[in-house]
């Protein structure tokens, strides 16, 4: 994998080789220095202390900017992540190349954890890196910041279904594409609240959220049985329940073969054809299957468009995606917001009042 790799996620279930996820580690993982996948955690919202990685054990750890940028915003402001983020370029080198961001200092903690949560909300960094699906976003009311300059790869949820079931079944591409045509970043991020922080089950989450968009039955019975699954972490689940749920709502019988594990185990499964079709990422499937070459894009246009073909020869198709991503953010806390006026990423290199 290329050092290039935007991953930096841990989560078992998406592909590690673009924003931190993938199979084995987008939505789910994380690769280290050798290119390994690096597992973490699901629920980081709700982890307990006891399962965070411990904290730098000494000042030592924090890494001092070599010259912060003329009073910019950024150099008054300490930044957190993981610890390879000043090595990564969807990270602190993107943040210096890109949107030219200088900080005061760089703190190691974790991978969108709850050290990098618990860091915030004290004041010992003052950015941190989430993703951008992070429930902690909205139960301790940060501010996630735009990628207004478009660092990240587009990692943006869409469905991937065996292409023989598509041409079988062509009106599941409308049912599902009605799905991601309503899913807003703040709409997964409340789904991904209710399921880890309040502990509602994935199902219920599911039929509520169906139920608010005003989706409906639209007829028709014995249409055939479909066989939705997951890999296993909580967003997964939801969403493969969104998919589910809408397909039995319009006639489908379904099977669901959740918690499959890693995408080395999902690709196969599709592939085979034990399962039709299961929520996924466009950049990190991209990333998995073009083996890291850096074929995603930060356009979800442009990555839809790569993946489709990456996928054609396998017999799988990409439906389209939602306007809901899960990659790497970087967030603040209201305060800092509102005191520095930030909104977009390329607020924090705006003059510091």
């Amino acid at each position: 994998m290329p050092d290039g790799t935007p991953i930096l996620r841990p989560d078992p279930g998406r592909a590690a080789a673009v924003t931190g996820r993938g199979v084995g580690s987008p939505a789910g993982q994380e690769a280290d220095d050798t290119g390994a996948p690096v597992s973490k955690p699901s629920s980081q919202a709700s982890a307990p202390a006891s399962a965070a990685p411990s904290a730098p054990a000494s000042p030592a750890a924090s890494v001092a900017a070599p010259s912060a940028a003329a009073n910019s915003i950024a150099s008054r402001l300490v930044l957190g992540g993981p610890p390879e983020c000043p090595r990564r370029p969807f990270c602190l080198i993107g943040l210096q190349k890109v949107y030219g961001l200088t900080f005061k200092s760089f703190v190691p903690l974790d991978a969108g954890g709850p050290l990098t949560v618990a860091a915030l909300q004290t004041g010992k960094v003052q950015v941190g890196l989430l993703f951008t699906s992070d429930p902690s976003i909205q139960v301790d009311g940060f501010v996630l910041l735009n990628d207004d300059k478009h660092l990240q790869a587009s990692d943006n949820i869409a469905p991937v279904i065996r292409t023989a079931v598509l041409k079988a079944h062509p009106d599941i591409a409308t049912l599902l594409d009605q799905i991601s045509s309503k899913l807003t970043q703040a709409q997964l991020t409340s789904l991904n609240k209710q399921v880890t922080v309040d502990k509602t089950d994935p199902a219920d989450v599911a039929r509520a959220w169906l139920q608010q968009q005003g989706f409906v039955p639209t007829g028709g019975s014995n249409k055939g049985t479909i066989v939705v699954g997951s890999t296993n972490f909580s967003e997964q689940l939801v969403l493969a329940e969104l998919y589910a749920q809408q397909l039995e709502a319009n006639g489908y019988a379904v099977t669901r073969k959740f918690n499959l594990g890693s995408r080395e185990v999902v690709q196969p499964a599709i592939q085979s054809g034990q399962i039709d079709l299961y929520p996924e990422y466009l950049a990190s499937l991209t990333e998995y299957l073009d083996k890291g070459t850096g074929l995603a894009t930060t356009d979800p246009a442009k990555t839809s468009k790569v993946l489709a073909g990456l996928l054609a020869p396998k017999g799988e198709s990409v439906l389209a995606y939602a306007p809901a991503t899960d990659e790497n953010g970087f967030a603040v806390t209201k305060q800092t917001a509102q005191q520095y006026g930030l909104v977009n990423i390329s607020d924090l290199a705006k003059p510091a009042p």
